[in-house]
């Protein structure tokens, strides 16, 4: 662990940064205001299925999900896209 840092804590860092230079912006749910931007990404959003690491919210209706994943496990989208399809399907179970 480089830094302290798991590789999931670095994956999660690098999305923040990523979101933050798009125009996001990102929230921790137990702060959640969906009001503060039309594009709130926010992190651990519970859903029936387990957290989710983003829920991504567009003028307050979910409208993604990104999975942090360790920088070994690449940018294919069949590493993850189970785990990604499951918490699409999910309910949403805050509020």
């Amino acid at each position: 662990m480089a830094n302290g840092m798991t590789p999931e804590q670095r994956a999660r860092q690098n999305i923040a940064a990523m979101l933050i230079s798009a125009g996001w912006v990102i929230q921790d749910v137990k702060q959640l205001n969906l009001s503060a931007n039309i594009g709130v990404a926010v992190r651990e959003y519970p859903t029936d299925s387990g957290p989710a690491d983003y829920i991504l919210f567009v003028d307050k209706e979910p409208a993604g999900v990104i999975e942090a994943k360790q920088e070994a496990d690449g940018y294919k989208l069949t590493t993850v896209a189970e785990q990604t399809g499951k918490y699409a399907t999910s309910k949403l179970t805050r509020g």
